[in-house]
Parts: C-alpha cells; structure tokens; sequence
C-alpha cells in the first residue's frame, strides 16, 4: 500500500470517528412537522366525513352484492359462484362495521382496496375501445381516488395519540 493510500485512509478513520454536527432539518422534514402538529386527534365519538363515506360505501356494496345475486345477476350469462359473493360481502361489511366504529385497521384495509381498485380500472382505462368505456372507467376511478385521497388524512387522526389539553 502506498503512502497515498495510507494517508487517505487515516483521514477516511478520522472523519469518521470525529462527532459530527447536526444537521438543520431539510424543507421537507419542516414542512412534516408542521402538518403533524396541525394535526387534531380525533374528539370521543368523531368519526372523519371520508371514513363515514367509506363506511356506507363498503355497507352499499356488500348489500348490493349478495342482493344482486339473490335476484339471479348473471356476469356474462352465468351467475357467480356463491363462495366469491359471499366472502366479498363478508369483506364489505367487515370493513364497514369496523369504518363506521372508526378503526384504523378498517380504513387502512379500505384504502387497500381502493387503491387496487385505482390501479386496475387505470390498466383497463388503456384498453377502452369507446367513449363509454372510458367514462365508465372514469366514473369509477375519480370517486375512488377522491374518497382514497381523503381518507389519508382521517387515517392520520386516528392513529394519533391523544393530546392532554
């Protein structure tokens, strides 16, 4: 090894052994803390507008979909299997029991949902052959990405510890 190489390598060990001074928080670490602290934990009994509508939503569909089925609904001239529609509205109505209950593990789930949702419509959106097809799409890609968008911040108060006033 030469001298060269030596020398760097002390300065490298020095350098790295020398406490460092901290550094002042970048732009985006100051703009996080300012929007957690605005943030207000949720009063006993609140329950966030978004997480209410996703509640009757997830409620709606897990209804509709076992109402549908006991009404004969046929998907392309057959009709579902029982074992899907009803483990879909099993999932429907659990995530609306525990929305409207206001648990987080609910509204994470939801929003789980809703971003496959997102990302699947998206994909089809490609292949829309009309008109139609892509305001059918759209039609349920904007409410969907407005109630995931929403809930966001209802998730964030939720979780927060509550505050001594």
């Amino acid at each position: 090894m030469s001298s060269r190489q030596k020398r760097k390598r002390r300065q490298r060990t020095a350098a790295q052994t020398q406490p460092q001074e901290p550094r002042p928080p970048s732009r985006s670490e100051q703009k996080n803390a300012e929007a957690r602290a605005a943030l207000q934990p949720l009063a006993p009994g609140e329950r966030p507008a978004a997480v209410t509508v996703g509640a009757i939503v997830a409620g709606a569909l897990g209804v509709a979909n076992v109402a549908l089925y006991a009404a004969g609904f046929e998907v392309d001239g057959e009709r579902p299997q029982v074992v899907g529609v009803l483990a879909f509205s099993a999932l429907m109505l659990t995530a609306a029991w525990g929305m409207w209950r206001v648990r987080y593990w609910a509204v994470l789930g939801m929003q789980t949902l809703l971003g496959l949702l997102i990302v699947i419509f998206s994909i089809v959106l490609v292949t829309a052959r009309d008109v139609w097809g892509v305001l059918l799409v759209l039609a349920i890609v904007v409410p969907a990405g407005t109630l995931f968008w929403f809930m966001v911040k209802a998730m964030a108060r939720i979780q927060m510890p509550r505050r001594d006033q």
